[in-house]
């Protein structure tokens, strides 16, 4: 059987911040958030930038290999945005997304502390390990998980995409099923809204993934969240009209940045969030 996703997102700057550095993709073959590291220049334009690339640079039929190799491409892109401009050097972004496969599994690519999880049979499970500083204190079990969210230096983290040599991503494949929901966040959500709160809130079918996506964004601004906030949300459905045209929606950086160079004439087109 083959499946696509129903996904929708939203993103808001929040109360605190100046510019929104979160950047978010949502289409039939896959969807994509990824976080302007807090500190370094540009952290917009370095989501915004990867996440248009990897829209114009989708391929027929994904596989773990040719993701990462699209996602490594992009991730050259923000080199040569530093080449050109010395005062971009050190931008750099987290990376989470999940990509259908012709195999009807799904990919998973993760860099970074945004967080992939899945709804499944109505259990709500994180899917991917942060990539920070606080993940590796509760792996050695120096501090308890419930104390993460609040550590001082919740924010560091141990991997991301800046367009250096060294740096990677991590691919893997899961099973597919029709019904599961998916979301995408960034953590200006996890590390304000308690996990059972976005839990009870995706789990909730009667939600569409736009309502679901609009209201986790809601809470955390409602929590007082200091970072940008940005959510997708996925349900993987059976594909009933091949034919259908392809639509990609955009939110937060990716909303504003390098629409122009989206091509009309491709079977997908970028929808504006509200």
């Amino acid at each position: 059987m083959a499946y696509r996703l129903v996904a929708a997102a939203a993103s808001d700057v929040g109360s605190y911040r100046e510019t929104n550095q979160d950047a978010a993709f949502a289409s039939s073959w896959g969807a994509a958030v990824a976080d302007g590291v807090g500190g370094g220049p540009s952290g917009d334009l370095a989501s915004a930038a990867l996440v248009h690339r990897l829209v114009a640079g989708r391929v027929a039929s994904w596989t773990a290999q040719a993701l990462r190799e699209r996602i490594l491409e992009a991730n050259w892109d923000l080199r040569a945005h530093a080449e050109r401009d010395p005062s971009l050097r050190g931008m750099a972004t987290t990376f989470t997304g999940v990509f259908l496969t012709d195999a009807d599994d799904l990919l998973i690519a993760h860099s970074g502390d945004s967080r992939a999880y899945r709804v499944r049979d109505g259990r709500f499970e994180r899917q991917t390990r942060d990539d920070s500083y606080v993940q590796v204190l509760v792996d050695r079990g120096i501090i308890a998980p419930e104390e993460a969210a609040t550590h001082p230096r919740r924010n560091i983290i141990t991997a991301s995409l800046g367009g250096g040599e060294a740096d990677v991503v991590a691919v893997a494949e899961t099973s597919l099923r029709a019904a599961d929901r998916w979301l995408l966040c960034s953590d200006g959500l996890t590390d304000y809204v308690p996990e059972d709160d976005v839990a009870r809130t995706v789990v909730d079918r009667a939600r569409t993934p736009q309502e679901a996506a609009d209201e986790l964004v809601r809470l955390a601004l409602e929590a007082g969240t200091l970072d940008n906030v940005t959510a997708v949300v996925c349900d993987v459905m059976p594909v009933e009209n091949a034919s259908a045209p392809e639509r990609v929606q955009f939110a937060g950086a990716a909303e504003g940045r390098f629409a122009e160079g989206l091509d009309e004439d491709e079977l997908w087109e970028a929808e504006r969030t509200a």
